[in-house]
Formats: structure tokens, C-alpha cells, sequence
């Protein structure tokens, strides 16, 4: 009797765990997909110059967008007062000026939504025992990253308002990239609630998978420098680079080190260098992986990956060499978030599920 009884309570408490975890895990993915969804817009935002159409930084009231014809002048007026309007978009109408305005408002929203769907369910969660100990301290760190990234949104925002006529490359490519990494980590923490078995991985593996995802993070981190730049608006032959496999005048800037930062051609070299060096180690690793002993689906991710960062490559190339339009370019920048989503679960999957946390004990 006791031993049943104890049967059936360890049975309660596995069935709990399981659905726990289920709900977490989902939850993980919505936000991600928010957060992908950000990646996107936040493109979009950049890509048609939309990113300073708001000068101030309201996080609570900024929410409701202006309602009536006094309130979009206002704002209009206040754009008016900054550099880009007075250099490069003086005597534009207030229709185009409520274009880029909405895909800037777009962004802020979007940022504010994930922010309420990830502390409100958090806070649930947190409050009805339902998250293991091991997690709290994750997703505690995403919540704090999640703050973060709205001030350095600001911070990237302020750049452009005062002197410069858009934002910096530097605060664009941090803006970008931790988004990037809030993104890849929130999938790491789901995929590690997700019932799978760790694959049968050599060393080598486990180096290369890590290796891999780093590579597309630097790799995202370059294409945003060139974002900031506008430099994929110029030099668009490929496999050359303005007619020479290794351009002249890399190496202009003083002090050097200011060419991989601010030197449009320098950084799309680095770009396109980059691409192949990332080409190369997926090619690599799927290779490895397919001669060693890990088991089918890791040698079929593997596979998959490489065949997607082929095609990121290639699109990548068809961008630059259409001088970057909006739907190009676009899709270049999801593919790069999706690429990295694969290759962080690819990476995840050798380690399998995190281990149950109800200890099974029977008595009787």
C-alpha cells in the first residue's frame, strides 16, 4: 500500500515537472520570436533611416503615439531640430515624415511588448514554485539584459540627435548584438527544458559547435558595422572587391585600428572574410561530424547548418551586389538571426536535457 501510494506521489510529481517545463519552455519561445521579430523590425528601422524620428526617450508614456494633427506636429517639430532633418531631409512633408516615425514607434512597441511578456509570466512562474532553482538565476539575467538593451536602444538613439546625422556604428553594432545574444540565450535556456538525450560527442564536437556560433555572433557584429557605415552601398562586384581580390586604401586611417571601425571599404572586406572564414569552419564541422560517432540527427544538423550558412552567404552576396534593397537585405538580416537559432540549438543538443529535478524515491 505504501509503495503504491508512493508510486502514484512520484508519478504526480514527475507529471508536474513535465508540464512545468513545457510552459516555460514556450514561454522561452514566444519571447524569442518577439525578440526575432525586433531583430527585424529594428532592420527595417535602419534600412529606411527611421531611427531618429523620435528624439526622446519615453518608456512609459511613449508608448501611445500621437493621436491628432496638433501632436504629430509637435513631434514633427522636434525632428526638425536635429541634424538629419537640417542636412539630409529638410522640406519633407509630414507624410513621409509619419513614414519613419511609425517604423521607429514600431520598434520602441515591440520592445516594450517583450519586456511585459517577459517579466508578467516570470513573475507567475517565480510565485507559483514552477521554475526550478537552477533557472531562476538564467532568466533573472535575461530580465536584467532586457533592461539593458532598452537603455543602450537610447544610447545608440542619442548618438544621432546632436551632430552626427545618423547613429554611430559602434552603439548600432552593440545594439544589435547583444539583441542577438538575449535572442540565442533565451533559445539555449528552452532548448535545455526540451525532452532530448545528449548525443554521443567527441571533444572536437565540442569545441567546433561553440566555435560555430561564435563565429555567426562576430559575424553579426561586422554586418551591423557595415549597416552603420551604408558600406554595402558601394563596392558591389563580387568575388573582387572594387576590381581586386584585396582592395587598395584598407589601411588609410590613423590610428590603424580605426580602419576596421570607420573605413566603409576596410569594414566590408573584413565583412566578406568573415563569411568565408564562417563558410569554411561549418563546413568543417559538418565533416567532422559526419565522421564521427555522434548519432543521426546531431550528423543531420550538422549538414543542415552548413547549408544554411551557404545560403546566407549567397544571399548575402545577391544584397551587395543589388546595392542593398530594402527586401534583401532584410531577409539577409533574418536569415543571419536564424542561422544563429539553429546553431545554438545544434550546439545545445550535445548536452542533452537539463537533468529532473524531483529525486525519485520509493519507499516500502
Amino acid at each position: 500500500m505504501q509503495a503504491a501510494q508512493g508510486i502514484l506521489y512520484t508519478t504526480a510529481l514527475v507529471n508536474r515537472e513535465q508540464t512545468d517545463r513545457a510552459l516555460v519552455r514556450w514561454w522561452l519561445y514566444i519571447i524569442a520570436l518577439l525578440v526575432f521579430a525586433m531583430i527585424i523590425v529594428g532592420g527595417a528601422t535602419r534600412l529606411t533611416d527611421s531611427g531618429l524620428s523620435i528624439t526622446e526617450w519615453k518608456p512609459i508614456h511613449g508608448i501611445i503615439p500621437p493621436l491628432n494633427h496638433a501632436q504629430w506636429i509637435e513631434e514633427f517639430d522636434k525632428y526638425k531640430l536635429i541634424p538629419e532633418y537640417q542636412q539630409i531631409n529638410k522640406g519633407m512633408s509630414l507624410l513621409e515624415f509619419q513614414f519613419i516615425y511609425w517604423w521607429e514607434w514600431a520598434h520602441r512597441f515591440l520592445g516594450r511588448i517583450v519586456g511585459i511578456v517577459f517579466f508578467l509570466p516570470l513573475a507567475y512562474f517565480w510565485a507559483t514554485g514552477r521554475l526550478e532553482n537552477r533557472l531562476k538565476p538564467r532568466l533573472t539575467g535575461l530580465l536584467f539584459l532586457g533592461g539593458l538593451q532598452g537603455f543602450i536602444g537610447w544610447w545608440m538613439v542619442s548618438s544621432g540627435l546632436s551632430e552626427r546625422v545618423d547613429v554611430s556604428q559602434y552603439r548600432l553594432a552593440v545594439h544589435l548584438t547583444l539583441a542577438c545574444f538575449i535572442f540565442a540565450w533565451t533559445l539555449w535556456i528552452a532548448r535545455g527544458l526540451a525532452p532530448h538525450s545528449a548525443t554521443d560527442s567527441s571533444l572536437r564536437l565540442r569545441l567546433l559547435a561553440p566555435l560555430v556560433t561564435l563565429a555567426i555572433l562576430l559575424q553579426i557584429f561586422l554586418g551591423a558595422l557595415v549597416a552603420g557605415l551604408d558600406a554595402g552601398m558601394a563596392f558591389n562586384d563580387w568575388p573582387t572587391m572594387d576590381g581586386a581580390a584585396v582592395p587598395q586604401g584598407l589601411l588609410i586611417l590613423e590610428p590603424l585600428w580605426r580602419n576596421f571601425f570607420e573605413n566603409p571599404k576596410t569594414v566590408q572586406f573584413v565583412h566578406r572574410i568573415g563569411g568565408y572564414t564562417l563558410f569554411a569552419l561549418a563546413l568543417v564541422q559538418w565533416l567532422v561530424t559526419r565522421a564521427s560517432n555522434a548519432d543521426a540527427p546531431h550528423k543531420v544538423r550538422s549538414a543542415i547548418l552548413f547549408a544554411m550558412v551557404a545560403a546566407q552567404a549567397s544571399a548575402g552576396i545577391v544584397t551587395l551586389m543589388l546595392q542593398v534593397p530594402l527586401s534583401w537585405a532584410l531577409a539577409h538580416q533574418a536569415g543571419a538571426a536564424i542561422v544563429l537559432a539553429f546553431s545554438v540549438a545544434h550546439w545545445r543538443a550535445l548536452y542533452g536535457t537539463y537533468a529532473p529535478r524531483t529525486q525519485i524515491e520509493i519507499r516500502g
